[in-house]
């Protein structure tokens, strides 16, 4: 499996979440909606969830073990680092 394109939308708003994304996989498969949060430890990425009828979040999509897990998630951050950084610079307006 290879995860073929990431595209993050970054969330102007305060908060824990930091970005929404959708990966492609072997340029064949999409997953929309999976978040960047920051939480105590750091980013991490939640899979995409919906409410159940008992009231708790059930992932609708997600890796059945760990190590692919892991490698979605370094990808995703990796992209969201890049795009942070090639957010432009603010405009400095000199004074005179």
């Amino acid at each position: 499996m290879q995860i073929t394109d990431v595209r993050v939308r970054k969330v102007a708003k305060e908060g824990k979440l930091k970005a929404v994304v959708s990966i492609t996989i072997d340029e064949e498969f999409v997953v929309h909606d999976i978040k960047v949060i920051e939480g105590e430890k750091g980013l991490f990425i939640a899979m995409p969830s919906k409410k159940a009828l008992d009231g708790e979040y059930r992932d609708i999509a997600h890796p059945i073990n760990s190590g692919t897990r892991e490698r979605i998630q370094s990808t995703i951050l990796a992209r969201y680092q890049q795009a942070l950084e090639e957010e432009p610079e603010p405009l400095v307006v000199d004074e005179m």
